[in-house]
């Protein structure tokens, strides 16, 4: 694809590692512009600007934190003024909030759980919405949310919270997609299984994948680029008919 006729300008949260990695790469690769959003993982936000610039594309690194609305507003204005019009969202930031039992779970690790995973998707998407929405004067565009196996496995004994928030991100992708779907926007999840990124280690348990290894049908974990690959389709043209769904990507688990 000739590059300099890009798709429009795509933000992706939490793009600097994992899946939102994989996301921001791959829409370089499909002539997207991408705004690889970061927390904390600076210079790995960086690293993957540099991989999409190097193979010929556009990107710009924009910290924000998805649990604060005044950031959130801040990075929308950023990369629509730095990058153009936003054509389309990808809500992958989340937490897991560690490994607990319910039974253990502080109020603090739930707020913060819910107000990254919910509330930072809600946010997202209002802003989203608000420049996309032919009712408001836009061209229209996709948003897809990153849910996750866990809102229908449900987690238990690791991180039932985590999936009760994935779960709300189901509802919210159902609703919202129902809601806008007369004004150009297209809205789905992709919903991983087990992945191998770095995210098991980080949160205590590097020999997670291969414990639960054998409840995968296909008996192996996914790789970042896999879900990918879902969901550039879920943003593409190619998914025109499609809003409102709930793209499983997890090898039959």
């Amino acid at each position: 694809m000739n590059k300099t006729e890009h798709l429009g300008t795509l933000i992706v949260t939490g793009g600097s590692r994992g899946i939102g990695a994989a996301v921001a790469r791959l829409a370089g690769e499909h002539g997207y512009v991408v705004a690889v959003n970061f927390n904390t993982g600076e210079s790995d936000a960086k690293n993957v600007v540099e991989e999409i610039l190097s193979d010929g594309g556009r990107a710009l690194a924009i910290q924000a934190d998805v649990s604060r609305e005044e950031q959130i507003v801040r990075m929308f204005g950023t990369a629509e003024r730095e990058l153009g019009p936003i054509t389309a969202l990808v809500n992958n930031a989340a937490i897991t909030g560690g490994f607990a039992r319910v039974e253990e779970v502080s109020s603090s690790a739930l707020a913060k759980v819910f107000a990254v995973n919910v509330s930072g998707t809600i946010l997202c998407s209002r802003e989203a919405v608000r420049r996309m929405s032919t009712r408001r004067g836009g061209t229209g565009g996709a948003i897809v949310n990153i849910s996750s196996r866990a809102a229908h496995t449900g987690s238990p004994g690791e991180w039932v919270h985590y999936a009760a928030s994935k779960g709300a991100i189901d509802s919210f992708t159902i609703g919202l997609a129902r809601e806008v779907a007369t004004e150009g926007i297209r809205v789905n999840a992709v919903a991983p299984g087990l992945v191998d990124t770095g995210l098991h280690a980080a949160n205590g348990d590097p020999g997670r994948l291969e414990r639960l290894m054998g409840s995968i049908p296909m008996g192996r974990a996914g790789v970042p680029r896999e879900i990918a690959e879902g969901v550039l389709w879920l943003l593409s043209p190619a998914a025109s008919y499609t809003t409102g769904a709930i793209l499983q990507i997890g090898g039959g688990r």
